[in-house]
């Protein structure tokens, strides 16, 4: 009897065995998807990884219920991908699949609620099994939901276990399609009509039907007009057709109506151009990475912010499209899309596919078939992190823009890969070269260049040889001490502001903090309000009057009066970007002022609605949280201010003072990417940090330098691997020896550094006790026999059965 291997989208270790028949067999090819079953009852979209396999010896092999594919939806470069992602993250391969896979196509069995054949006996059932049994009377199957509508309440086990032996029901599982192809609806005439003696025929018939006789003619003017087919929606929008007598010539067999699938992707785009015109520079730095990637797949280019690094990655896809390959363009956020696909459908037309989270189900769905099938509408694929994971079969370069962006890093949930260094393997699989981008490379990119691991190309003027903005700092203790202050803006920063909007140009001003204030103090007795789930304090919010957790979503209205002593002395600590929005508004309440940041971008097309209002001159100013410091190109901002950077710059973060620069360098780039110079102002209360001075010289090389002496010197990534593991529990004093448990295990066991564990800042989120354990070790042969080590102390850890209600959760490369 033949068996398979298959990979279920659950969080298990291992890959499961179920036997075929010798037909399903010849059906079946590795990344075709089964439905299984799995467990007592539950059905599941498995994806076959091996097949021919030898029965398994500990467990009977069950048969598969069904194949969903006629060939392959997950491609070979593709699942190595999956396996090596699962095996360096330490997580099971079904999670990689279940994140990487739409939803759509995870299809899950739904328990469905039966009646019974027989007449059962219902003097025993109560007021709501009575119910549900009247309702089998009219309906003989219902889901577990509309069980629940009926009786107004949660269904129990034990109530399903009594209408089960009282033959009043049976259960089923039943598995659901649930991506629906989206189809057009059009008209055409029936074909018993389609000959010229019965046309008149039929007019003479509806002689007495005004309208039906209308749209008949209507009919025939409009397929005169075009050669296209006739859409049911337009022809009835038409203003001599009645919709009603459309209907009633369908009803009779004049008119069939008749649908084709269409893609929910399709845009009316240009056919693009082909001139892609780059300065001396630019040209420069393209053949230079053209010469770097014969020695090594990976190449990194160093461009300073609004050096024109777009035009090089467009140049190089450009020359890539000649070989109809596929090309992968990853982004950190799914916030500067917007602006890159607008510019990529400009040059490529409709050869440009998007991927990320934002999109519906049904439309990752498309994209996805796009990609597998190798669609010319799809040959440059733009996305987000989750895009690396797509079903590439002819992948020949990925460029990834802005490479130092932590947001490339998955945190939660499995898996947590690191999308940028995942995109190395996955070029190795597919035999793709991979191009880094970045103002301000991550000091591991920096390092590989170092160690000559990635070739290295610098761009280092801005096009059309632009200045690079003017930075200025302001020290607040000066200001405070002086008086010159008003609100959280010091008088140079708002004495630019004037300037800047009497030349008619446009402002950014960031500020890493949303809402309007982080802590709400009672200054009678001291009491902050904090979260009643987290171990930490709400922040206002003004728009909507409330308290809100920014870590679990709890929120309560803003309290008229204290809560422990109930005087109404409260006041607010601390700005985020909502109070930088109201007090501009006060201070010019003639401009308009925009905001972005994770409230204000909630909706599906929220970023692109405030882009495209600052971009269009609708508003003067934007304040932002990091999204508006991540590739935005705004001409006429020339303008930027830093409202707060020891906010930033003192975080407990071992890559603080390195993300400052970034972030720093990053947003000072927004200013003056046009004709006109810009000016950066940069409010802190310690102005001669040395951070600082490395971001007014734009002294890259001495900030690396320290920082990787500091690294080496510390055993810190990116010259050793660090790893975080978290323990969470809702008991506080198990979490603590469960962690302690770990780290006296690691180091019997290992070589490695093992710090902890110890409670992060935030010790409790959602209930749950947190204790964290860092664990530092060399790069290697050490690196996988601690992985290996760790596996095993893990395995024996979850065997402990006072640790069954404590979670464990690793994090490989956690920064």
């Amino acid at each position: 009897m033949p068996y398979i291997n298959v990979v279920l989208p659950l969080a298990v270790n291992t890959a499961f065995t179920y036997f075929v028949t010798s037909e399903q067999l010849s059906q079946l090819q590795i990344g075709i998807r089964v439905v299984v079953p799995f467990g007592q009852r539950k059905l599941y979209t498995a994806l076959v990884s091996e097949y021919d396999v030898p029965a398994p010896q500990v467990y009977e092999a069950k048969p598969i219920h069904d194949i969903l594919d006629e060939s392959p939806i997950v491609t070979k470069p593709q699942l190595q991908l999956w396996l090596w992602i699962a095996d360096y993250y330490m997580c099971s391969v079904g999670e990689v699949f279940r994140a990487a896979m739409p939803s759509a196509l995870l299809l899950a069995s739904e328990t469905i609620v039966s009646a019974f054949d027989t007449n059962p006996d219902t003097s025993a059932l109560d007021d709501d099994e009575y119910l549900v049994y009247e309702a089998m009377q009219v309906k003989s199957s219902l889901t577990i939901a509309e069980v629940e509508k009926i009786i107004g309440k949660k269904v129990s086990f034990k109530k399903l276990q009594r209408l089960i032996s009282s033959k009043v029901v049976k259960l089923e599982e039943e598995v659901k399609e649930v991506y629906k192809p989206k189809l057009v609806s059009y008209i055409r005439l029936a074909e018993a009509f389609q000959d010229k003696e019965a046309l008149p025929l039929l007019l003479q018939e509806l002689s007495r039907a005004e309208k039906q006789k209308m749209a008949v003619l209507a009919f025939f003017d409009t397929q005169k007009k075009t050669d296209k087919y006739i859409s049911y929606k337009e022809f009835v929008s038409q203003e001599r057709v009645s919709q009603s007598a459309v209907d009633s010539l369908i009803t009779k067999g004049v008119f069939e109506k008749y649908y084709i699938e269409t893609s929910r992707l399709s845009g009316n785009f240009s056919e693009g151009s082909s001139a892609i015109s780059l300065s001396a520079a630019q040209a420069k730095a393209k053949q230079e990475i053209t010469d770097a990637w014969t020695k090594s797949d990976t190449v990194l280019l160093k461009g300073v912010t609004a050096s024109g690094k777009t035009e090089v990655y467009m140049s190089i896809i450009n020359d890539m499209l000649n070989t109809e390959n596929q090309v992968l363009y990853l982004l950190p956020e799914i916030a500067l899309t917007t602006q890159l696909v607008g510019r990529l459908r400009k040059q490529f037309g409709n050869k440009v596919a998007v991927y990320h989270s934002r999109l519906s189900i049904n439309e990752r769905v498309e994209v996805w078939k796009q990609i597998l099938e190798r669609k010319p509408e799809a040959q440059i694929v733009i996305g987000a992190r989750s895009a690396l994971l797509l079903p590439f079969s002819n992948l020949d370069c990925i460029v990834i823009d802005e490479e130092h962006e932590p947001t490339f890093k998955q945190q939660d949930p499995a898996p947590r890969y690191h999308a940028r260094d995942a995109a190395l393997v996955l070029a190795r699989f597919a035999e793709a070269k991979v191009l880094l981008g970045s103002a301000t490379p991550s000091l591991e990119s920096t390092y590989n260049v170092k160690t000559t691991k990635y070739g290295f190309v610098e761009l280092n003027e801005r096009f059309a040889l632009q200045p690079l903005p003017q930075v200025e700092i302001v020290d607040l203790k000066d200001k405070q001490k002086r008086k010159l202050m008003t609100g959280h803006f010091s008088d140079t920063l708002l004495e630019a502001i004037r300037e800047t909007l009497e030349q008619k140009q446009q402002i950014i001003l960031f500020q890493n903090r949303r809402g309007y204030s982080p802590i709400t103090e009672c200054i009678t007795c001291g009491h902050v309000p904090h979260c009643n789930q987290c171990d930490v304090a709400l922040t206002y919010h003004q728009s909507k009057n409330q308290l809100r957790c920014h870590y679990c979503g709890f929120s309560v209205p803003q309290p008229v009066s204290c809560y422990a002593c109930k005087s109404q002395t409260l006041i607010h600590k601390g700005f985020g970007t909502e109070q930088i929005q109201n007090e501009l508004q006060e201070l010019f309440p003639n401009i308009r002022v925009l905001r972005m940041d994770q409230d204000s971008t909630s909706g599906k097309f929220a970023f692109e609605k405030i882009i495209d209002s600052f971009k269009n001159r609708e508003a003067e100013i934007l304040v932002g949280t990091q999204m508006v410091a991540k590739g935005l190109d705004f001409s006429a901002v020339t303008l930027v201010g830093i409202m707060d950077a020891d906010s930033i710059l003192y975080q407990s973060d071992f890559r603080a003072n390195e993300r400052t620069f970034q972030l720093f360098t990053q947003v000072a780039g927004r200013a003056g990417r046009s004709t006109n110079p810009g000016k950066v102002i940069l409010q802190t209360y310690n102005p001669f940090h040395f951070v600082l001075k490395d971001f007014i010289n734009n002294d890259y090389a001495a900030m690396v330098d320290r920082e990787l002496q500091e690294r080496q010197q510390f055993y810190y990534p990116p010259v050793f691997k660090l790893a975080k593991l978290t323990f969470k529990s809702k008991n506080f004093e198990l979490t603590q020896v469960a962690g302690t448990w770990f780290a006296n295990a690691l180091k019997e066991h290992t070589a490695a550094q093992v710090l902890g564990p110890i409670e992060p800042a935030v010790g409790r989120i959602r209930n749950e006790y947190l204790q964290h354990l860092m664990v530092k070790y060399a790069k290697g042969t050490a690196e996988k026999d601690l992985k290996a080590k760790l596996r095993k102390i893990r395995s024996s850890f979850e065997a402990i059965a006072q640790f069954k209600s404590v979670r464990l959760i690793v994090n490989i490369d956690y920064y």
